[in-house]
């Protein structure tokens, strides 16, 4: 354990902690990064394999990259960043889906996402009320909005699900978004393996109690995933029932990837792409040569993942193998193999994947990221009212929790 008293401590280090740590290191605050896990990163996680390929098994694309400040973090990093087109935006492969059928499906989500709107004095509903009723792509519209926001969209706000906000420029990092977001935070002062068991702010100095020993500080800054926090009702003493309410309003969707390495990988397009089963919710997606390597990137959502975590990896590739077979033969179950996954919702310092809001409860990203007594500052992609769901969006809240800080110890000095 460093010093058990600091200036301001920030629990959890990933994207919107190191992002926290970074800011205030640089404008010269004493601070320390508090994290449960062994390692930086938090959802953000990459994997080498043993060809030397990186793995992102948490965020893998640089959403809004026009403007995704991870973009040049990764640069002067000295990585690569790649600009190719992402499988979604391109026609997938056409087993098991015609290109007229992907030009139907396509117009229903179009038609879908035009509907989707919540007037300013409207009440708030479940994304699913703008599905045509009887709509035969329906279905695939509910399994690609468990990509998007991790659940099944009766269940996700109409509201917050219109107000995220992506300007459709989607890059990668080759070496990995995992690996650029923990890299940022070398340097910066960290203590790990140290989950936090409560924060007491009932005395003039904050103590933060850690499986390490307490820590004393002048303000704190948390970037706790809302499961965490929602699970916890004893994590701040005294309590605050409206922040763990808010944090219950905003579950963890869940998104699980598979990477399968691929024999015979020339046979298909290099970033080509295959939707499992164009008629249920229970699907998966397929990318097939990520970055020209023989692999297969299998991405599943919402109920689907979870049921099959309870199985663990082994359950994740029989049912991507099930699908891939009934695609394209028999045969090809020879022709892969699993290499790597992380379960979200099975990681205790997780519990899922990236934050939705219940229907009626956008207004709580706000109602989350609000300070307490200036002293207790929130920050994560949890807080963000646009960029949710992304490792940006974690940048921008933990940049702004750290400005926040810096303003009221500069008011402070002041008084």
């Amino acid at each position: 354990m460093p010093r058990n008293e600091v200036e301001v401590v920030i629990i959890g280090a990933g994207a919107a902690g190191i992002a926290a740590g970074r800011h205030l290191h640089d404008r010269g605050v004493d601070c320390l990064l508090v994290e449960a896990r062994p390692r930086l990163g938090g959802r953000a996680l990459t994997f080498v394999d043993p060809s030397g390929f990186a793995l992102d098994l948490g965020c893998g694309w640089l959403h809004s990259a026009d403007r995704n400040p991870w973009v040049d973090v990764a640069r002067a990093q000295g990585r690569t960043i790649d600009k190719s087109p992402p499988p979604w935006s391109r026609a997938a492969l056409t087993a098991g889906f015609p290109l007229s059928r992907q030009q139907e499906y396509r117009a229903a989500y179009e038609a879908f996402s035009e509907r989707l709107t919540v007037g300013e004095n409207e009440a708030d509903v479940p994304a699913a009320v703008f599905l045509e009723p009887g709509n035969r792509w329906n279905n695939m519209i509910m399994a690609i909005g468990t990509y998007i926001s991790g659940a099944e969209l009766d269940g996700v706000s109409a509201r917050d699900f219109e107000n995220y906000a992506d300007t459709g420029t989607n890059w990668r990092v080759v070496e990995g978004y995992g690996a650029t977001i923990a890299a940022n935070g070398a340097g910066l002062r960290a203590v790990l393996n140290a989950p936090v068991r409560r924060i007491d702010h009932s005395g003039k100095r904050l103590k933060i109690e850690t499986a390490s020993g307490v820590i004393t500080a002048d303000q704190v800054i948390v970037t706790l995933p809302t499961n965490v926090i929602a699970a916890n009702e004893a994590l701040f003493s005294p309590a605050l029932p409206e922040k763990t309410q808010a944090a219950r309003n905003l579950p963890l969707g869940l998104a699980d990837k598979l990477f399968l390495s691929l024999d015979n990988a020339d046979e298909f397009d290099i970033e080509s792409r295959m939707i499992g089963n164009t008629d249920r919710v229970a699907t998966a997606t397929y990318h097939f040569r990520p970055f020209g390597r023989p692999l297969i990137e299998a991405y599943f959502g919402g109920s689907n993942a979870a049921g099959l975590e309870a199985g663990g990896e082994r359950a994740f590739f029989d049912f991507a193998v099930s699908e891939l077979v009934a695609l394209l033969g028999a045969s090809f179950s020879k022709r892969v193999k699993p290499l790597r996954m992380h379960c979200w919702r099975s990681d205790p310092y997780a519990l899922g994947s990236y934050s939705y809001a219940l229907p009626g409860k956008a207004d709580c990203r706000a109602r989350l990221e609000a300070p307490v007594d200036d002293r207790l500052f929130f920050a994560g992609e949890a807080c963000s009212r646009n960029d949710f769901s992304t490792a940006h969006g974690g940048w921008f809240t933990g940049f702004a929790a750290a400005e926040q800080v810096i303003a009221v110890r500069n008011r402070n000095k002041g008084a």
